[in-house]
């Protein structure tokens, strides 16, 4: 069906359009600039309007997601919702069920969402739960931290042979970009241990975790990929960690002039200061005064919010040093020479000082970063907590007053040890319009493919919120604002009304999008003696069966096809 979105206050930062009242043509799919014909009129009221959301991190499929969800029942019984109007029934809180996850994000105007890590060994779990997650297009990052080929490569300075075993990984998962968790960690945890410097090289590979980062970003840029490497720095969630993760932005070169070199993520927990529990404080300045000087970094917050939660990660080690801090229930899982993962359910609690320097240091990084288009809004969800708090983390960042009223909420020592109090700036749409959609666009490599604008050519994602933006003042009406967000009044994807207000229009409106990197035919790994080798020595799985059937697995499969320069 061809549309008139009328009367739209349309903020879209890749067409500098800001604020402008106009109206919105989609025909088959696509906004153009020509009046369609046979089209149904939308009347947006002067409502604000934008861009289709974009997640450039989340975690909405795969095991650890499906784990969590048996593990925590008391989350389940959460968030139900019963079948109506041709909607399913739903539930979950932190890790509602595929079907929640897509409906709740609808709700809040989101049509893309980026997977945030996916064993490659259990690709075909991640794909068959993307493929009931019915109204979002996706993108899975592959774990790539713990690959022995890719390792053994980069520590004989092969780079070309890494970037191939990248390539034929990628292929042979339908993943779309490189994931690096704890670079090494997992290798590490196999032995009980954990990488605890950068620079020191492990045991067996004779391969620092500062010489593995650096390689798999040459190797990444050989391929050509849309995206960067989507980095999970060392130390995550230890005092005194901000060293570390400056010391990771330094080893970033200068390589890609359309995006960054490194997308660093969830940066709120890597950016603590302290020598342990007793002195942790916020060293989100410095974090983001180094992200200020290389344009080649993006990050995203990984905002902490208060409440329950779960938390899941292929880091491991981290989860079990998480688990002796709570004594809670713990999961541990280890992929074979690939990577590792853990689970934990949490709670964020105001009364507590480390949770609450936690939730400081994630609006810090945000209000510090001066370029929105270098730090993206996030939750790394469900780790800081569930994706439905975007709205309220709007409202903060919008809003200095709501920002004192929540502070004064919050452990009394917080104050003298995070510098949130001091800082006056207040975001605006067009600053929450990039860090929400068009920042994360550019930092996936999207914009070319028609997503996070709305100019002539792109696909027709949009999102109309139930507020007027020049009848309000976000910083004194920030109530609304979250409200607004809260719910669309319509979400479009690709021209399909997916919502409106809160029911759900449509179903079957997932695409895959993956990376199919065309290399030589000396690098052509499918026939490499060593993969082979390794397949049929260690691996429980034979290397013919590892592959992910598109036509089975994928729906709306969408294979983005690079030149390696090799």
């Amino acid at each position: 069906m061809n549309y008139i979105i009328k009367n739209a206050y349309v903020v879209d930062p890749v067409n500098k359009i800001s604020g402008e009242k106009m109206d919105i043509f989609v025909a088959d799919g696509r906004i153009t600039d020509e009046e369609p014909k046979n089209a149904e009129i939308i009347d947006a009221g002067g409502f604000l309007t934008l861009p289709g959301g974009i997640d450039s991190h989340t975690h909405i499929c795969g095991t650890k997601v499906n784990f969590g969800r048996y593990m925590s029942p008391e989350d389940m019984r959460a968030g139900r919702a019963p079948r109506r109007n041709g909607m399913r029934a739903v539930s979950g809180y932190s890790i509602p069920t595929t079907y929640g996850n897509s409906y709740r994000y609808a709700q809040m105007g989101y049509t893309t969402l980026t997977e945030g890590a996916m064993a490659p060994l259990e690709a075909r779990h991640t794909h068959e739960e993307f493929k009931n997650t019915p109204l979002q297009d996706g993108l899975i990052l592959t774990l790539f931290d713990g690959d022995w080929g890719v390792m053994r490569a980069v520590a004989s300075g092969d780079i070309k042979r890494a970037a191939a075993l990248i390539a034929w990984r990628l292929d042979a998962v339908k993943g779309y970009g490189v994931k690096l968790t704890n670079p090494l960690g997992a290798e590490m945890w196999s032995w009980g241990k954990n990488v605890e410097c950068m620079r020191k090289p492990i045991p067996e590979f004779d391969l620092s975790s500062a010489e593995y980062i650096k390689g798999v970003i040459e190797a990444n840029e050989m391929l050509d990929l849309p995206h960067s490497v989507h980095l999970h720095c060392n130390n995550l969630g230890k005092p005194g960690n901000f060293t570390c993760t400056i010391g990771s932005m330094g080893l970033v070169p200068d390589l890609n002039p359309k995006r960054q070199t490194c997308y660093l993520t969830h940066v709120q927990f890597h950016s603590y200061g302290g020598t342990g529990w007793g002195d942790f404080c916020s060293k989100a300045e410095p974090v983001a005064n180094m992200v200020n000087l290389r344009p080649q970094i993006t990050i995203d917050m990984g905002q902490v919010m208060f409440g329950r939660t779960t938390t899941m990660t292929a880091d491991g080690p981290m989860e079990f040093n998480l688990y002796r801090l709570h004594q809670d229930k713990w999961s541990n899982h280890d992929v074979e020479m690939e990577t590792a993962s853990g689970v934990i359910p949490v709670i964020y609690r105001r009364k507590n000082l480390v949770n609450s320097i936690m939730w400081a240091i994630g609006l810090e990084l945000a209000l510090l970063v001066k370029n929105p288009w270098q730090c993206m809004l996030t939750t790394d969800s469900p780790n800081g907590a569930p994706f439905v708090k975007y709205p309220e983390i709007i409202g903060l960042l919008m809003s200095k007053e709501y920002r004192d009223r929540e502070f004064a909420t919050i452990h009394p020592k917080t104050e003298g040890r995070v510098v949130l109090p001091a800082l006056d700036r207040e975001l605006t749409f067009e600053e929450i319009a990039v860090m929400t959609r068009a920042g994360q666009a550019r930092a996936l490599g999207l914009i070319d493919r028609g997503k996070g604008h709305l100019g002539p050519g792109a696909e027709a994602d949009i999102a109309v919120y139930p507020f007027r933006p020049d009848r309000l003042d976000p910083s004194k009406q920030y109530a609304e604002v979250i409200r607004g967000f809260a719910q669309t009044k319509y979400t479009m994807k690709a021209g399909v009304l997916i919502s409106k207000d809160d029911t759900i229009l449509a179903d079957k409106q997932n695409r895959i999008f993956w990376c199919s990197p065309k290399v030589p035919e000396k690098y052509d790994m499918a026939k490499d003696p060593d993969l082979i080798k390794t397949f049929e020595n260690n691996y429980s799985i034979r290397m013919e069966n590892y592959a992910v059937d598109e036509k089975f697995y994928l729906s709306g499969s969408v294979k983005i096809e690079t030149e390696a320069r090799l």
